[in-house]
């Protein structure tokens, strides 16, 4: 499929430019959180719990795209181009679980695990549209999930980079859906 014009940019590249040019800025604390730095550690505050909660609900949720971005990749089901866009797609969850995780580990949670075996539909999954489809559905979700997120973390740093991720999984709910011929983006808001 010809849907994909990745360019020559690296993805971190690519999200780098798109953050450059979206408008969005993340704070200092919010990039320091997300990146794990130490002298951020004390931050722990009435509300930490609760955020290394919703942290590792968001973190649980990167792992299972990661295995189900796997799935897809190893069915054979899919053509070079979409291929290459699943493992990149792919890389973007693994980049958010590795950020997820050291963000809990900094603010004094231990962070979840991947699951031994996620209960995917792979006896359904029979052509590339079936693949797309089920990536599609998991984005959508994560979507809603990072939306529903945002306003609840006690720390509003962790909601700026919660946001930033939730663009993420957005723009690769669109590109799934136009590989499959839907309009990439079907209404004004996301529900």
């Amino acid at each position: 499929m010809s849907f994909l014009l990745l360019g020559a940019q690296s993805p971190s590249a690519a999200r780098r430019s798109f953050l450059r040019g979206s408008g969005l800025v993340l704070t200092g604390t919010a990039v320091a959180l997300l990146a794990g730095k130490e002298a951020l550690a004390a931050t722990h505050g009435a509300g930490a719990e609760s955020d290394i909660r919703i942290l590792n609900t968001a973190l649980g949720a990167e792992l299972e795209a990661i295995a189900a971005y796997q799935v897809g990749a190893e069915s054979k089901l899919l053509e070079k181009a979409v291929l290459d866009l699943a493992v990149t797609f792919q890389g973007h969850h693994k980049e958010h679980a590795d950020v997820l995780a050291k963000t809990i580990a900094k603010l004094g949670g231990k962070a979840v695990a991947a699951k031994a075996k996620y209960d995917f539909p792979v006896a359904s999954l029979k052509t590339q549209a079936d693949v797309l489809r089920f990536a599609a559905q998991l984005e959508k979700g994560a979507v809603s999930a990072y939306l529903g997120a945002v306003p609840v973390f006690g720390n509003r740093d962790l909601s700026k980079a919660a946001a930033s991720i939730l663009g993420d999984e957005a723009m690769h709910w669109a590109v799934l859906r136009n590989a499959l011929g839907e309009a990439p983006v079907p209404g004004a808001f996301v529900a």
